[in-house]
């Protein structure tokens, strides 16, 4: 599930859902945005209800009966951009996507360190900080 919990107001209600569909030692995939001091104009546009802490989302994932396998933040190498980025942004923007546009000599370059940290993070490597969050879990019972 890519993306979605954050756009959702009973997120609890949804994991409950999710898990009662699953058949025992199913598993879910979760990415959510993380860390809610880096919301902008960006999680408005996108219709996002909240942005989450590691804690809350891993709490939320266990209380819907689920064994957390794996929990680790994403997008952490280019953290400080993003951070800059919502620095250089913090008064109110009429163009919410132009933090999206990025030039294609630094898009390259983006892509080139998100793929060393997607290859730490499939080496078992796990992050505390990042602008996102992955979770990996099952169900444990019938």
């Amino acid at each position: 599930m890519f993306d979605v919990l954050e756009h959702i107001e009973d997120d609890e209600g949804v994991l409950g859902q999710i898990y009662d569909s699953l058949v025992y030692g199913g598993g879910v995939l979760i990415t959510v945005p993380q860390h809610r001091w880096l919301w902008s104009t960006v999680d408005e546009a996108a219709c996002h209800v909240r942005r989450y802490t590691a804690r809350e989302l891993e709490n939320k994932v266990k209380a819907a009966g689920f064994e957390i396998l794996r929990s680790s933040s994403f997008i952490s190498l280019l953290l400080p951009v993003m951070v800059a980025a919502r620095l250089v942004q913090r008064k109110p923007a009429s163009d919410a996507a132009a933090e999206l546009r990025i030039n294609k000599h630094l898009n390259w370059l983006f892509r080139k360190i998100m793929s060393v940290e997607f290859n730490l993070i499939r080496h078992g490597v796990n992050f505390t900080l990042g602008g996102s969050r992955l979770i990996i879990a099952r169900k444990t019972s019938t």
